[in-house]
Order: C-alpha cells, then sequence, then structure tokens
C-alpha cells in the first residue's frame, strides 16, 4: 500500500484528479474534541493506519490549535513509532490542500517514505499561495505597510496578497499582480464573500495558468486572512510527471538516526538533521629528504 497521507480536516481534501490518486485520511483525532473522541481512540486510529499502509504522513497546519498538535504528538509518542511524520507547514489553507494533493499524486510512485515526506518541504517553495482581501487592516500572518492598512479602510479597496513562497502585496487596480510562477501551473481558486472575477479573468492569464479550478473555501480560510470578503488562490504543479523529475533530481542522504532516505537537511519522521559531511584532514606534506651532509662536515 502506497504511504498513507493523512490531513487534520476534510476540508484539506482535494477532489482527486484520476482515478489512480488516493484520497488523503482525515484524522478523527484533530477533527473531534477529546470529550468526543478518547485519547485510546485516536491511539487505534494511528495505530490501523500505520498498519494498513506502513507509512503515515500528517500534514499539520501551523494555525492547527496547541491542543490538538500536542494531542498527535502525544499520540506519535505512545505508539513510540518512527513511521509517524508529523509536518507543520506555514502554507495558508488552499495552499495546504494542494501539497497535500500532490503528495498524494506522489505516494504512488516509486519514492521511499523518508523522501516522499520530505519532499512537502520542497514542493512547498514552487506552490504560490494567496488570496484577494478586500481588507488587510487585521492580517498578521503576512507582513502589511501601514499605508496599505490605511488604504484598506478605503471602500471598495480590494488587495491581493501573496503569502508563499515569497510574501508580496499589490492593491487591486489595473494590471497590476503579484510575482507569479514561471513555469506551467494549474490555479485552483475558492471564494468566500468576493466575487472571483479578479483571480479568474486577470490574474490566471497574466500567471499563464493552463487550467482554472474552482474548489470549496475552508472554513479556516477566513481565521488564517482576518477577514471574510476573500478568494483563496494557489497556483502549482498539476503534472505528476514533472513533480516526480522535480523530487527525483534531488540528492538523497540516509539519516543517521532511523535509517530512512531523505532529501533536504533534516528527516521528517525522526527529525534528526542531516550530518554535515566528515571535514577531510588536509594531507601532511611529507617531509623533504634530509640530505647526508658530506663527508667530514660537522
Amino acid at each position: 500500500m502506497p504511504t498513507a497521507i493523512a490531513v487534520t480536516s476534510s476540508e484539506l481534501v482535494l477532489p482527486s484528479p484520476d482515478r489512480h490518486t488516493p484520497s488523503a485520511a482525515v484524522l478523527q483525532s484533530a477533527v473531534k474534541s477529546p470529550k468526543s473522541y478518547s485519547l485510546d481512540q485516536a491511539i487505534t486510529e494511528a495505530h490501523q493506519l500505520v498498519e494498513y499502509h506502513g507509512y503515515v504522513i500528517v500534514l499539520c497546519p501551523a494555525s492547527l490549535p496547541e491542543a490538538v498538535r500536542h494531542r498527535l504528538h502525544a499520540v506519535r509518542a505512545v505508539l513510540e513509532s518512527d513511521r509517524i511524520a508529523l509536518i507543520r507547514s506555514e502554507l495558508p489553507p488552499l495552499g495546504l490542500s494542494v501539497l497535500a494533493l500532490q503528495l498524494r499524486q506522489l505516494s504512488i510512485c516509486d519514492f521511499s517514505p523518508g523522501v516522499l515526506a520530505s519532499a512537502a518541504r520542497l514542493l512547498s517553495h514552487y506552490i504560490y499561495a494567496g488570496a484577494l482581501l478586500g481588507s488587510v487592516a487585521k492580517l498578521d500572518r503576512v507582513p502589511v505597510t501601514l499605508r496599505s492598512h490605511a488604504k484598506s479602510w478605503v471602500p471598495g479597496s480590494q488587495f491581493a496578497v501573496l503569502a508563499a513562497p515569497t510574501p508580496e502585496l499589490v492593491k487591486v487596480g489595473g494590471d497590476a499582480v503579484p510575482s507569479g510562477p514561471g513555469f506551467a501551473t494549474q490555479l485552483t481558486y475558492a471564494a468566500g464573500q468576493l466575487q472571483a472575477g479578479w483571480v479568474t479573468e486577470t490574474l490566471a492569464p497574466a500567471w499563464q495558468a493552463g487550467a482554472v479550478t474552482e474548489a470549496r473555501l475552508s472554513g479556516e480560510a477566513a481565521r488564517w486572512w482576518a477577514t471574510g470578503r476573500l478568494v483563496e488562490f494557489a497556483a502549482a504543479i498539476p503534472d505528476i510527471s514533472v513533480l516526480y523529475q522535480l523530487v527525483s533530481s534531488v540528492r538523497r542522504e540516509d539519516c543517521h538516526w532511523c535509517g530512512l532516505e531523505l532529501i533536504g537537511d533534516r528527516c521528517a519522521f525522526c527529525a534528526a538533521p542531516l550530518l554535515p559531511p566528515p571535514e577531510r584532514t588536509p594531507a601532511v606534506p611529507a617531509a623533504a629528504p634530509t640530505r647526508a651532509l658530506p663527508r667530514g662536515a660537522t
């Protein structure tokens, strides 16, 4: 069975683009409260996933409540399992959904669990995630200038805010759009209390998106972006063959602690950092041959 990709909410599961891509496992221990879903049930849930799939990669949004995050770590600790990777992501909700979909697509390839889990960090750099916002007055997850804060109080003002891979804010008007990807992507959007026309008619052509698809807006989106007047969007590589080549091109190493393969500088399963290559001790130059003293010399 392919490595399981798990998420902390059903809203983070995008539809499979084909019949080969498996769905994500939604952890009930993250969805339900401890009163309705005991720790024993949470442990059983995780144990069954590990037993069935071998390894489990859990994508955890940075906005996940501390209590839920601690519970996931507690479950992993009780099971004493090094086959569960808890990956914390700073991506906004729709961007995280896209990342989960990419990992689901790659899970059916021949990547080892360690490489697949490490790929989450790599692929995050190729996801352009942002939102069209009616106000940035309360936005604190993306740097916003005082001038932009002041402009957000003007009725009718809208802002295109890019959260990843590099934060950027553009006041909507004219042809101005945030810096987009320089490679082929598919644009996914989810509309809240704003019309999606600017995203589909201005942003998508400017970013040369190959296709535009609509998704359901996550309930977390309004909290993440600090307003319900938004249209969330994410542009990412949709082609599994390109994703495969991207991950395959990165050098693989073996984790010195758990032995799994990894890419990057840290194992996603045991969190052990990659050891630096052993320093090469400079060779000691051979001593110059001693010339024999001529006879009679002192």
